[in-house]
């Protein structure tokens, strides 16, 4: 995904969003939820695909109270402990397998 993506949306299960990737094309993702962590919220997204198995986590930075920017995250020890937050909050409802 562009580093920087810059929506407005409402944060709700089901949501669908566009994002652009390396590329320059449009890729739809579903929102799954909001994980918090050091008084940062990142949002969890999974591709809008029924084969889809990975999920996407990109920080949040508020730009306006209806705009918000999502940011790749290339801390790789970060997006495993979101992952994993994730995981333990949604454990019995999904399968990780």
């Amino acid at each position: 995904m562009d580093e920087k993506e810059i929506f407005e949306e409402t944060e709700t299960e089901g949501t669908l969003i566009s994002l652009v990737d390396e590329e320059g094309n449009e890729v739809e993702f579903e929102f799954l939820d909001v994980v918090e962590h050091e008084g940062e919220e990142y949002i969890v997204l999974i591709e809008n695909d029924e084969d889809a198995d990975e999920v996407v986590i990109l920080k949040i930075n508020p730009i306006d109270d209806e705009t918000e920017e999502y940011v790749s995250i290339e801390d790789d020890q970060l997006l495993e402990t979101l992952f994993e937050k994730f995981k333990s909050k949604y454990e019995g409802d999904i399968n990780f397998a």
